[in-house]
């Protein structure tokens, strides 16, 4: 049952990744878009959005209650020392969601419709940031429980150049799902094309915040390319993404938009599989060479037991309603 409660726990995580990332990225995308086309950018990307951007957060719910109850001390440290982050990156949720509201069901349309689109843009950077910035300090060693002083146990545990590198990588890759995800949801020809150059110029930025993420590691003595190319899992999870890559340029030549989607959302798994196998079951590396494990450090069996039980019938009754919503959503806009 451990292993139930530890897939539900992975899989929610790639999900939020994905589809909250997507999320996250139209409005990186409407920051980084001329006033040319800021218009048709925003339509599609409430269009693309629309049906899933309230239940996103179910998978980073579905994280936290996993954790809450069937491993309580990794959530305890998370909790504590990473508390910073992990409260600015709720006000940023917070804060886009309301904006996201607001812009689109305001009824008076005045300058606070300005107002409502600076919080939306500025918030849906802030959030992935802190996102990454916290999964990086998860492995990073910096989280370090004999700390005596404020600026060791609360800001050095996240703040550093890693953690920064991974964070800019994070924004990086919602902005590239958001850029390719809504490229099926344009109106013309033109509009496609824009949208291809965009997913294109993202997939390159990717790569660069890619590399500062290595460099970072390798300056900080953080095994991170160990971590990837050291196990063979790994070098499969590269050679898979490196070959969805030359699917996915085929598919932005042929404008295959189900080919695109996939491709992506596959690199993203594998990029999820080659960053966290090598250390598993260890969720948190911690400064003492100590680590937080999801097998050593599980609730009860019986609390665990329980949860996978829940886990497990709540599926039953949440996929299929979350897969009509999408699929009523769908119908109505083919109508």
């Amino acid at each position: 049952m451990l292993y139930v409660v530890i897939a539900f726990l992975w899989v929610s995580l790639y999900l939020y990744l994905i589809l909250g990332g997507a999320d996250f990225g139209v409005g990186i995308l409407e920051t980084f878009t001329g006033k040319k086309n800021i218009e048709k950018v925003k339509n599609t990307s409430y269009k693309s959005m629309g049906p899933i951007w309230e239940a996103n957060h179910m998978w980073l719910i579905i994280a936290i209650v996993v954790l809450f109850v069937g491993f309580p001390t990794i959530y305890s440290t998370v909790s504590i020392y990473l508390h910073i982050p992990l409260v600015l990156m709720l006000l940023g949720i917070i804060a886009r969601g309301t904006a996201f509201t607001f812009r689109h069901y305001d009824a008076i349309n005045d300058n606070w419709q300005q107002v409502y689109n600076r919080i939306f843009r500025v918030s849906s950077i802030i959030t992935p940031f802190f996102l990454g910035l916290i999964a990086a300090s998860t492995v990073s060693r910096h989280i370090d429980p004999a700390a005596t002083d404020f600026l060791s146990a609360y800001i050095f545990s996240w703040w550093n150049p890693f953690g920064i590198s991974v964070g800019l990588f994070t924004v990086a890759i919602s902005a590239y799902l958001a850029s390719v995800y809504i490229i099926g949801e344009a109106e013309n020809k033109e509009f496609v094309q824009y949208l291809t150059g965009k997913a294109r110029t993202y997939f390159f930025v990717v790569m660069i915040a890619g590399m500062l993420v290595f460099t970072t590691s390798y300056f900080e003595q953080i095994p991170l390319f160990t971590w990837i190319f050291g196990q063979t899992i790994g070098q499969i999870a590269i050679v898979l993404a490196t070959l969805s890559i030359i699917v996915l340029f085929w598919a932005f030549k042929h404008k295959k938009i189900t080919t695109m989607r996939i491709c992506v959302a596959l690199q993203t798994f594998m990029i999820l599989v080659a960053a966290t196998y090598n250390h598993f079951p260890d969720l948190i590396l911690l400064a003492n060479n100590q680590s937080l494990s999801l097998v050593d450090h599980q609730g009860s069996e019986r609390t665990i037991e329980v949860l996978a039980w829940a886990l497990m019938l709540g599926s039953i009754f949440i996929l299929p309603f979350f897969f009509y919503l999408l699929y009523s959503f769908h119908r109505r806009r083919v109508q």
